[in-house]
């Protein structure tokens, strides 16, 4: 089982229902939300997720934005909607092990049945944190990082969470490292002994309230890497390929500069890559007709390609 986390801004959004309601999103995949607003777009994607019946994690103490603070002071028919999505069965309650989380679930507890959440332990506080969580609530599973001191005491239903994604400072930074490894978790998370794997897709685990006007444009695509290990069998490793705009010296003209990255997204994938995923033959479709639509929308694009790349690979459909 696969685990994406995506915290809940407008295009992360977007990006799960639209391969949800498009039917692109493998059954082997759970995505966990962390709302950052309690939004209409928020409250869509979990009934999209809920129409066609396929589970989501949903945060219910985010570590960034104002959600929490929303959730507990308004009056709003969003509220009363949110605690009514939170009944479902396709909803999995999820929290992030801290001081006050014991403190948040008994909040809902008030509206709404707690029972088996899917816990995140973010940093070795945590450990104790679930060992007294566990005496009032069954996780489903645990989120823990790769390391001896998680293994030790979290024992059962644990999945191995890791932000793979090399954040840089700068879009124009990739430029100097276009082609890196991005991750191996979903060749070995079984033989390492957990039952699942969870990442940050391309986006990565750190949060910035507000975007800016970058002076470089680029596109982050996942790709698969075949390799050969030593008894002979091909596995296929993942890789990140990041396409950068060439006209970077200042923030004017955005469109130009996708234009630029797009193209050499294109060429790779007619010459190099043929990878085919929907979200790849919407860029090839921008390519040909000069559309720009925003780079909210690449963001959503580029995830929608990763993601739906794990569901053909998940599901053993042709993906390399």
């Amino acid at each position: 089982m696969y685990f994406p986390i995506l915290r809940g801004r407008q295009y992360e959004l977007i990006a799960l229902r639209e391969l949800v309601e498009n039917k692109e999103l493998s059954k082997k995949i759970i995505p966990i939300v962390e709302p950052v607003r309690l939004s209409s777009t928020l409250l869509s994607t979990i009934d999209a997720f809920n129409n066609a019946e396929r589970e989501i994690g949903v945060v219910l103490n985010p570590q960034v934005g104002n959600f929490f603070e929303e959730i507990r002071n308004s009056k709003d028919s969003y509220r009363e909607r949110f605690f009514e999505q939170l009944k479902s069965d396709k909803v999995i309650h999820t929290v992030y092990l801290n001081e006050q989380c014991l403190e948040t679930l008994q909040w809902y507890g008030n509206k709404v049945s707690i029972t088996n959440p899917i816990m995140i332990c973010g940093n070795l506080d945590a450990i104790p944190i679930y060992d007294e969580m566990i005496k009032n609530y069954l996780p489903r599973y645990a989120l823990i990082p790769d390391e001896s001191a998680y293994r030790r005491r979290i024992r059962s239903h644990r999945v191995l969470l890791a932000d793979r994604f090399n954040k840089l400072d700068r879009n124009v930074d990739y430029a100097k490292q276009c082609d890196e490894p991005f991750s191996e978790d979903h060749l070995y998370f079984k033989e390492d002994g957990y039952v699942g794997f969870s990442d940050y897709s391309i986006i990565g685990n750190e949060y910035y309230e507000k975007g800016f006007a970058p002076y470089a444009v680029t596109i982050h695509i996942v790709y698969f890497s075949k390799n050969f290990i030593a008894n002979g069998d091909e596995v296929h490793s993942l890789r990140i390929k990041h396409f950068v705009s060439d006209t970077n010296e200042d923030i004017q003209d955005p469109a130009a500069k996708f234009e630029e990255a797009l193209g050499k997204l294109v060429e790779w994938c007619e010459t190099s890559q043929h990878i085919k995923t929907a979200a790849i033959e919407t860029f090839c479709a921008m390519h040909k007709s000069k559309r720009y639509p925003g780079l909210g929308t690449v963001k959503k694009l580029s995830i929608m390609h990763h993601l739906q790349l794990m569901s053909m690979y998940l599901d053993k459909e042709q993906c390399v």
